[in-house]
């Protein structure tokens, strides 16, 4: 059976009947994990290899697993500092924290698919200009330049460890005050500032070899009247044509306020689908997964996609193994040296 466009969640700490018979619907191609879904490390082990076991090619398998106060599993993992730490310790040290940075990476890499899981959404690629407090210090800089080059690193050590990176959120979330979750933002910059800043370290992954984006709910009306995760204008024309961006586009949650614009459920995934979107993320609410897989038209996936969508599988690592290892220990041991926020 392939995999289709859609990526939802599950209840808990294993599958019910209602999540195996949606993870078997057609249109589904992904899951996506949340602190319910991790009490230790074996029962996650126990969750994504069940999960795994669903279907051929398996489903791929992600989480939200930045550091700081956005990091899903917490007992049995490393503490990854939010991504602000780095940040502020390039400005004392920048060799240092480039080390550190590709520590970091590694550790998140190395540790997830040890457990079953194949990549994370991060790096945040955001730029901080002390407005947004769901960025905040989530953000790695306020400089472009420094962010691009600390998020270089980390995907550099993401990619030692066999996984890809998920640069979030396209082309830029942090200069908005509202909380995409919550309101839909809006963005009144001209497209000249946004390239000139906030894209800098968008393309300079994709240069890198960047395996994933997702575009925010922000609305860029000097661009596109639509908010960025439906605009064929940023997808299509700036991150596919003018970036040269070849990996796979995840849309943010389509149950967030940000995303209301485009009306119901199923026209918001079509409308994201329709934009450039390859997988459309639909979290915390099974009644509308429900009725966004029924409601939703029928998207093979084409041959082009499903190789995109193999790349960004993560690399099976044995646990035991992994804590043994040199390279991970190195790893380990400059994430620890840190300092605290």
């Amino acid at each position: 059976m392939k995999l289709g466009p859609v990526m939802v969640d599950v209840a808990g700490l294993e599958l019910t009947r209602s999540d195996i018979e949606r993870l078997r619907h057609p249109m589904v191609g992904g899951v996506v994990l949340f602190a319910r879904n991790f009490a230790a490390p074996l029962q996650l082990l126990q969750l994504t290899s069940a999960i795994r076991a669903l279907r051929a090619p398996s489903l791929l398998i992600a989480v939200d697993h930045e550091g700081g106060r956005v990091q899903r599993f917490r007992n049995g993992f490393t503490p990854i500092p939010p991504m602000r730490a780095l940040g502020r310790l390039f400005d004392r040290d920048p060799r240092q924290a480039v080390a550190a940075a590709r520590g970091c990476g590694y550790v998140i890499g190395s540790e997830l698919q040890a457990h079953g899981v194949d990549l994370s959404f991060a790096p945040v690629l955001d730029v901080d200009y002390g407005e947004s407090s769901v960025i905040g210090d989530r953000a790695l800089h306020s400089d472009p330049l420094v962010i691009a080059k600390l998020a270089e690193a980390l995907q550099a050590g993401l990619g030692a460890a066999g996984m890809t990176s998920v640069g979030k959120h396209f082309p830029g979330h942090g200069y908005v005050r509202a909380d995409s979750h919550l309101e839909i933002p809006v963005d009144d910059r001209s497209l000249a500032d946004i390239l000139a800043g906030d894209v800098v370290p968008f393309q300079r992954l994709a240069r890198a070899g960047m395996g994933g984006v997702m575009p925010a709910h922000v609305i860029y009306p000097k661009v596109d009247s639509k908010p960025a995760g439906f605009s064929s204008v940023w997808l299509q024309k700036i991150l596919r044509k003018k970036l040269k961006f070849d990996g796979v586009i995840f849309s943010d949650d389509l149950g967030m306020e940000g995303a209301s614009t485009a009306g119901g459920m199923v026209a918001r995934a079509n409308a994201a689908l329709d934009a450039g979107c390859d997988m459309a993320l639909i979290c915390n609410d099974p009644k509308a997964q429900d009725t966004l897989l029924e409601g939703l038209e029928a998207r093979p996936i084409d041959a082009a996609l499903a190789r995109r969508l193999e790349r960004i599988r993560g690399r099976a690592i044995s646990g035991d193994g992994l804590r043994a290892s040199a390279a991970y220990l190195d790893a380990s041991d400059k994430v620890a040296r840190l300092p605290a926020p």
